[in-house]
């Protein structure tokens, strides 16, 4: 019986050897981004939870004075040893809370609680942006922006980084880089160009890409494309295989000669890295720890070069691949009532900023044009912007006959082959029958009914005739002043409808405000690509037509320019400038609702108000 006790003495000790673990242990930390002991407001920081030999899972800490942006699994390990029989087992997990300081003050996180254990508690002060350590990083990262630079890119590491924060890598390393590429390196004014973007990574798979900003395309008007990658490839570069993948892309149309620089934006990568540990029981151990790479694509040159001189006196502004048609759905009109014709540009380039010439100088002065209305129907698509634009044209004819609508030249200019092109859409004969009476024709029935309500008079017995009295001739006086009245005010009319650029310049106004309505209403439907196109067209077109500027010199510089001259001022040129930036620049940034359309929509309405109401030289 002895013998048994101690055998199962014997065995009890050694199931307690080998069921032995190491203590439970909830240990909290906070890292800064710069390595100081200040956080500083919008400075991104570190929480780690690290949690030895505890099986629970943690949930998101809540950090007091900052928003936790997210919450992940860092690392983990694992070891088993044995020291004179006795084996041990121990477990190590870490999580790490990324975290945006927002508000400044001392604060403190815990004691928290997973499981049975609880943790420590840590300190921190957030301070005012600027003051704090962070300030410090960033002229550490331009020093190392500037050695890149004249490295052409190498990645030189920088020995104060904290191994925890992110890291700038500026043009990237062997690892990881971005390419930027433009489909032509010389290009002609207002010709479509596409810029891309391509990731290369030897990493990990990647789990987040994100632009911190837009790229800087100064002097470029911008069309963003949706044709990114959907997932990554394969592809062997200077001899090593990369995962690629497309990241962005747009269409620009550059705006002004000269060399034009295209800037790169910062975008912040997260994936993970290996390390490898040599385990004496396991032997080699690799563990992956996240970490987030800022990189930067390289900077573009692009020589842009002017339009052919002389340009064509129709030139559309077209700079493209285009076609003109036109549609008359019915040749059989009526005197003052309205018929419409619609002509439709097709092709690719930049269609949104084609203008039609003038109708009202082509059409027989029997047949009254209105202003159009134009309907876009264009995206982002392959190496260009491409789809139809329609201009759909109300005129009412005057009187009665046979008239003939002309063909009408698009002229635009294609840098493919280099040259001005023109492409014409048909003409028409259309014949105008009897409607409503013409405005010459209701005046003669007025003077003629005014005739007839004439009184004979009757023989009084006077001594004075009748016909020496001022009543009698009266009776003549009226009709001859109404009648001179009607003449000089129909010569007016005549003089001013001869007059096209002063009737577009005084219906500049009426023109912008239609558009305005336009905007208003793409503003309560939400659609906000419709609402910027249509404040862009109110606020070009109302200039264009104020100031009679031809569609082809329509710029910031010209209409700056030409305003200065009409005597408006500084701060109206100014305000008129900047709502076209705003427009151009919202339109392919991320909205933030309604309030941003409507600030943008009562900025134009004002700034055209002012125009209209300011004294502005003929």
């Amino acid at each position: 019986m002895t013998r048994f006790r101690k055998i199962l003495i014997a065995l009890l000790f050694v199931l307690i050897s080998l069921s032995a673990a190491a203590a439970a242990k909830f240990q909290l930390t906070v890292a800064t981004q710069s390595g100081g002991d200040d956080i500083e407001v919008g400075e991104q920081f570190y929480v780690y939870l690290k949690l030895d030999n505890i099986d629970a899972e943690p949930s998101a800490p809540e950090v007091p004075g900052a928003l936790v942006k997210y919450f992940t699994l860092s690392s983990q390990s694992s070891s088993m040893s044995s020291i004179n029989g006795k084996v041990t087992r121990s477990q190590s997990l870490t999580y790490v809370a990324t975290c945006t300081a927002s508000k400044e003050g001392t604060y403190s996180i815990g004691p928290l609680q997973v499981g049975d254990v609880r943790s420590n508690k840590v300190s921190y002060s957030i301070v005012k942006s600027g003051t704090g350590s962070l300030s410090k990083l960033q002229q550490r990262q331009q020093q190392r922006q500037q050695q890149q630079s004249s490295q052409q890119g190498a990645y030189v590491p920088d020995q104060d980084d904290s191994n925890q924060g992110p890291k700038f890598i500026g043009k990237g390393n062997d690892k990881l880089f971005l390419k930027a590429s433009v489909s032509k390196s010389t290009a002609y004014e207002q010709e479509a160009l596409v810029y891309t973007v391509k990731l290369y990574s030897s990493y990990a798979p990647i789990k987040f890409i994100g632009a911190t900003e837009a790229p800087k395309f100064d002097g470029f008007v911008v069309e963003e494309s949706d044709e990114t990658s959907r997932s990554l490839h394969y592809e062997t570069y200077n001899g090593q295989e990369y995962a690629t993948a497309i990241i962005a892309r747009y269409i620009i149309f550059p705006q002004m000669t000269g060399k034009l620089t295209i800037k790169g934006n910062t975008y912040t990568v997260s994936t993970d890295e290996q390390e490898y540990y040599d385990d004496p029981y396991f032997r080699m151990l690799t563990v992956r720890r996240p970490i987030q790479l800022n990189v930067t694509p390289n900077d573009l040159v692009i020589d842009v070069k002017s339009l052919p001189s002389p340009q064509p006196a129709d030139f559309s502004g077209g700079v493209g691949k285009f076609s003109l048609t036109s549609s008359l759905p019915s040749a059989s009109l009526k005197t003052n009532q309205p018929a419409s014709i619609v002509y439709e540009v097709k092709g690719s380039g930049n269609l949104k900023y084609v203008k039609l010439p003038d109708l009202n100088n082509l059409y027989p002065k029997q047949l009254e044009v209105f202003t159009p209305t134009a309907e876009v129907d264009a995206a982002a698509k392959g190496m260009t912007v491409s789809g139809s634009v329609k201009f759909d044209y109300s005129f009412t004819p005057l009187e009665l006959g046979q008239y003939q609508i002309p063909e009408v030249s698009l002229v635009y200019f294609d840098p493919s082959t280099g040259k001005y092109e023109r492409s014409v859409a048909k003409g028409y004969t259309v014949e105008v029958d009897k409607g409503a009476l013409s405005e010459k024709s209701q005046t003669k029935n007025r003077l003629k009914f005014t005739d007839s309500l004439m009184p004979v008079g009757k023989l009084q017995k006077v001594d004075t005739p009748y016909v020496y009295k001022f009543g009698f001739w009266l009776w003549y006086l009226i009709p001859s002043i109404a009648l001179l009245v009607i003449v000089i005010v129909y010569r007016r009319h005549l003089k001013s409808a001869a007059d096209i650029v002063g009737t577009r310049m005084r219906k500049a106004g009426k023109v912008a405000a239609r558009r305005l309505k336009k905007a208003a209403a793409c503003m309560k439907a939400s659609d906000r690509e419709r609402f910027y196109d249509e404040m862009l067209v109110a606020l070009w077109g109302y200039v264009g037509a104020k100031l009679n500027i031809p569609t082809s010199e329509l710029n910031r510089q010209n209409v700056a320019q030409r305003l200065t001259e009409a005597g408006a001022s500084d701060n109206i040129v100014n305000r008129f400038v900047a709502v076209l930036d705003d427009c151009e620049f919202a339109k392919y940034a991320p909205g933030s609702g309604n309030d941003e359309l409507k600030v943008i929509y009562e900025r134009g309405a004002d700034i055209i108000n002012d125009l209209e109401s300011s004294a502005l030289k003929k």
